[in-house]
């Protein structure tokens, strides 16, 4: 058995979050996941993050199938109206990816 997004395993990011998302939002997926969400919550092996217009400023909204938590971050970047709007985060044990929901099929 292994543990969920553990931040020792390697983490890469899809070639359609990568051409539709800067950098740093990115990076900030992953410091999310590691600084406010692990070892606070039980993850799942795949959790959602929404990305929303917070008067100008991008704002990450956490949630999972089959838990009641969700979890708004509010961050320091402009929102871009060309932003995707939901980004999957999904560990199968070996590597952890981050993915438009269109990539998973």
């Amino acid at each position: 058995m292994y543990e969920v997004f553990d931040s020792h395993r390697s983490r890469y990011a899809s070639v359609g979050v990568v051409s539709s998302m800067p950098g740093e939002l990115i990076d900030s997926i992953w410091l999310i996941i590691d600084m406010d969400l692990k070892g606070v919550i039980p993850l799942n092996n795949l959790i959602v993050f929404d990305l929303l217009n917070n008067n100008g400023q991008v704002t990450m909204h956490f949630s999972q199938e089959n838990s009641d938590v969700e979890m708004a971050i509010d961050l320091p970047f402009a929102y871009q109206k060309d932003l995707p709007t939901e980004i999957f985060a999904y560990d199968d044990g070996t590597r952890q990816t981050i993915l438009l929901p269109a990539e998973t099929n």
